[in-house]
């Protein structure tokens, strides 16, 4: 199986069950549904991080290897 794959199942699987666990809980309605918000805000800065993360780390790969190639072409 596939590393995504099996990292986006895992994934789903931590989300519905936490949500299952907020709305079987015996809290109000208003209550459950700020607390599925917030989780939502909170999965959603998370993500959002990552992908930041990730883009600097290509962002600064791209920079280097177009220096590399500068270099290079400017040694011939």
């Amino acid at each position: 199986m596939d590393t995504g794959k099996t990292a986006l199942g895992i994934a789903l699987g931590i989300g519905v069950g936490a949500l299952l666990g907020v709305l079987f809980a015996p809290d109000k309605g208003s209550n459950t549904r700020k607390k599925i918000r917030d989780k939502g805000h909170d999965l959603a800065d998370g993500l959002k991080g990552k992908f930041d993360g990730l883009y600097q780390d290509v962002s600064d790969k791209y920079d280097t290897l177009l220096e590399d190639a500068k270099s290079v072409v400017n040694s011939k």
